[in-house]
């Protein structure tokens, strides 16, 4: 039976009791499907749910073939290694026994002696080349993602679910997971914010508050779709708002008319040219129109206001946010950023030796290079949390720094508390609208900042930043697409471009790179 995910009226609310989805109805085949959805729409919920961790308050979840789950290994214990991500440690302990010597008969029946290469080979496929006895604490956050994606796909099982597969990897290892999943013969299904990768995705299901929907191809034929869909949305808008305005004019027109029908029914009465008892009736009749009239006008103004609400509703899911930004004032030529041989690094080794660079004006410069080479520790320099172990960092300008926690917010203190201290002068109508423009509205601004998901703390700080009427000039950023959904970086790159200061961007994405209008690559090596 070919590999399959099928849900059925699924619904499911988190503990707080919000809704995420209500009779959601999809399926999954043996095609590599990419998940998209703004931030907390519930697309890690739903692996969760399909991977039977999570309980359902409605519907069911049925799988034919083996299933697989990409778990995020954030801080891994000393003694777990590459093998027990692959359950290969006492597989390799018998080998090595055999080795020596010392395993029994009924031991040697057991022994895998293929198992050694196969793993090397298996790793080998994600450009790891690491022993099956390392631990995974002495790996960097991405190459224990790509050790994790090796060791789920050792046992070809039938249908893998990913979460964010090139989260935090370098250039190398996004592309070794992108050439992996091209390779794939099962299913997948994976949520990625990765344009590169859903590019190469069979289809896209896009997951909102109303539901999912697929979209057959990859990133660029979704897009396409989506484009079209937004024409039509703003065309079923258009339509709908003549259409009320049209029932506004007839209305007011027949209360006009019946006002003028009325005057001379009642001039004509008090002249006394008709029995009272005629004139009553015509003013039984009258009024009985006068309801009925009404009564109509009603239904139908209700109608055109419920097709624009349902026509703008549309809309605004379709809609990505915007923003626009006033000018930071650096101009041309201006100083902004000196370092002189700086070396940086931690406990006096060297990351980073002699690295001098100017930035001029309005600059937009990329840090690359494999994780590992000391590019967010030669971004702590550069800000002044981390002193440089020789060499100088002149700084001309202010600045603002988004590292991947945005640490520049209070995590105790609300949205709207973290804009007013930043920018104290600002009055609340001010605040209200900056927020909003990163939809942040009403309540939403005052949710605390650490309540907030890691897309939505980074949109509270640009909002924060971006938000204010006089800017920095200059804008560092440590990995920020890392945890954004696609929307949201879209419209980070709609603002980054529209920001008429300098840039210094560490990044492994290269769609971003590309949309933020990078002109200077200064590239590290591990």
């Amino acid at each position: 039976m070919p590999a399959s995910i099928t849900l059925s009226g699924l619904s499911y609310s988190t503990p707080d009791g919000r809704s995420l989805f209500d009779n959601l109805d999809i399926a999954f085949g043996a095609e590599r499907t990419g998940l998209v959805g703004r931030n907390g729409v519930g697309k890690s919920t739903l692996l969760r749910l399909i991977a039977g961790e999570l309980p359902l308050r409605a519907g069911s979840v049925s799988t034919a073939g083996r299933l697989a789950v990409l778990r995020q290994i954030v801080a891994p214990p000393p003694e777990l290694t590459v093998a027990d991500l692959y359950g290969a440690r006492e597989a390799l302990k018998l080998l090595d026994r055999a080795e020596a010597g010392a395993a029994s008969l009924a031991e040697l029946t057991d022994a895998d002696w293929t198992l050694p290469s196969r793993l090397e080979a298996s790793l080998a496929r994600l450009d790891l080349a690491v022993r099956p006895d390392t631990p995974l604490a002495a790996l960097s956050g991405g190459e224990t993602t790509r050790a994790a994606l090796a060791a789920l796909t050792f046992d070809q099982p039938d249908m893998l679910l990913l979460d964010e597969p090139t989260n935090n990897l370098d250039r190398d290892g996004r592309r070794a997971v992108i050439d992996l999943l091209a390779g794939w013969r099962g299913g997948a299904v994976v949520v990625s914010h990765d344009r590169e990768l859903l590019e190469t995705m069979d289809a896209i299901v896009e997951l909102t508050s109303l539901g999912a929907r697929r979209y057959g191809g990859g990133w660029s034929a979704y897009r396409a779709r989506k484009a079209i869909e937004l024409a039509a949305a703003r065309h079923d808008l258009d339509d709908a708002e003549r259409r009320l305005a049209g029932e506004r004019q007839a209305a007011q027109a027949q209360a006009e008319k019946q006002a003028r029908r009325a005057g001379a029914g009642a001039r004509k009465a008090a002249r006394g040219d008709m029995p009272k008892i005629v004139a009553g009736g015509l003013e039984r009749k009258a009024e009985e129109t006068r309801a009925a009239d009404a009564r109509l006008a009603e239904r139908r103004m209700s109608a055109a206001v419920s097709a624009v609400g349902e026509a703008r509703g549309k809309l605004e899911i379709l809609v990505p946010f915007s923003v626009s930004l006033p000018p930071t004032g650096l101009v041309a030529d201006r100083l902004v950023l000196r370092l002189d041989r700086v070396c940086v690094g931690h406990g006096g080794r060297a990351l980073v030796r002699d690295l001098s660079l100017e930035i001029r004006g309005p600059e937009r410069i990329a840090v690359t290079g494999p994780n590992g080479s000391g590019k967010t520790t030669l971004l702590r320099a550069i800000t002044g949390d981390l002193a440089p172990l020789s060499g100088t960092v002149d700084r001309r300008v202010d600045f603002a720094f988004f590292d991947q926690r945005v640490s520049l917010l209070d995590e105790a203190a609300t949205i709207r508390d973290n804009y007013r201290r930043l920018d104290p002068g600002v009055g609340e109508e001010a605040c209200r609208a900056s927020l909003a423009r990163f939809r942040f509205r009403a309540d939403a601004a005052l949710r605390t900042v650490g309540s907030l998901s890691g897309g939505e703390r980074l949109r509270a700080g640009l909002a924060c930043v971006l938000g204010r009427a006089r800017l920095p000039q200059l804008l560092i950023l440590d990995e920020p697409t890392n945890h954004l959904d696609i929307e949201s970086i879209e419209t980070v790159e709609a603002g980054l471009r529209a920001f008429d200061g300098s840039l210094l961007v560490v990044s492994h994405d290269e769609a971003f790179l590309e949309a933020i209008g990078i002109e200077r690559r200064i590239e590290l090596v591990a």
